[in-house]
């Protein structure tokens, strides 16, 4: 560069190749770092394709979640209002529910809606496939003769061994096959083994039944059936057990049913 007066050189920049090149690509070099920082760390990237969609998901994702955390928190707050209100008196223990019952009977509440009239007539023809003739056999002297429904259609594997401590007697039988209540009676038990089958007992007058490894149940605790109704639902991989007491005392079943 020279003065336009005296002509003399007052500054001068020497430029090769080697160095314009390399200006040029340290100045490509840093344009792209300073557009990947402002992509990733800022919202610029919001505007580009691709990064539309995620965030969309994103924000359902944390909706669903704020949904729930405010439903656990409405959950939260009228438990501690009933805690609130048992403390001060306002109302007795025994009328206040727990979350978990509370869970359980608003299910229930969902099932019952549920049920349509093609459901209702199904299961009454369930309960009927099953009932059949009933067995005679004589009783005591002192007890009049009963009447037996057989309590499930299948095979005996296994018959009752009282002096081995095995009071039970285990059938074989199809899958979904019924389990019937033998006599009419009241269901006193329904319990839920570790092996998620389910075991109920039946209380007739001075006779108690129980039934052992029922996949599904049919009826509630403290509900009463009659002779034949269907109690639960076998499964064919598990023997269902049957147990006769009368008065305390043990009944073989296979002297009374026949299978």
């Amino acid at each position: 560069m020279l003065d336009d007066v005296t002509l003399r050189e007052v500054f001068h920049i020497r430029v090769s190749w080697l160095g314009a090149v390399s200006v040029i690509t340290l100045t490509i070099l840093a344009l792209i770092i300073l557009l990947s920082v402002l992509i990733v760390y800022t919202p610029l990237r919001n505007i580009l394709p691709g990064y539309s969609a995620s965030l969309r998901q994103q924000l359902i994702q944390e909706s669903a979640r704020v949904d729930s955390l405010q439903t656990s928190l409405t959950v939260q707050r009228q438990y501690l209002d009933v805690i609130k209100q048992l403390t001060a008196g306002d109302i007795q223990s025994d009328s206040v529910q727990s979350l978990d019952s509370l869970e359980r009977v608003e299910q229930t509440r969902i099932l019952e809606e549920g049920r349509s009239e093609v459901i209702e007539a199904f299961t009454a023809q369930y309960e009927q496939k099953e009932r059949d003739r009933l067995l005679l056999f004589d009783a005591p002297a002192s007890r009049s003769i009963q009447q037996l429904y057989r309590p499930v259609k299948g095979t005996v594997m296994q018959s009752a061994r009282p002096d081995l401590h095995v009071y039970a007697t285990s059938i074989a039988t199809a899958q979904n096959e019924n389990v019937l209540a033998v006599m009419r009676g009241q269901i006193v038990l329904v319990q839920r083994a570790e092996n998620n089958m389910f075991t109920i007992a039946l209380q007739h007058d001075q006779y108690l039944t129980i039934y052992r490894n029922l996949a599904r149940v049919m009826k509630a605790q403290g509900v009463s059936v009659e002779a034949g109704e269907a109690l639960g639902i076998a499964n064919a991989d598990q023997w269902v057990e049957i147990e006769l007491w009368d008065g305390g005392k043990f009944v073989n079943a296979e002297d009374v049913i026949a299978w």
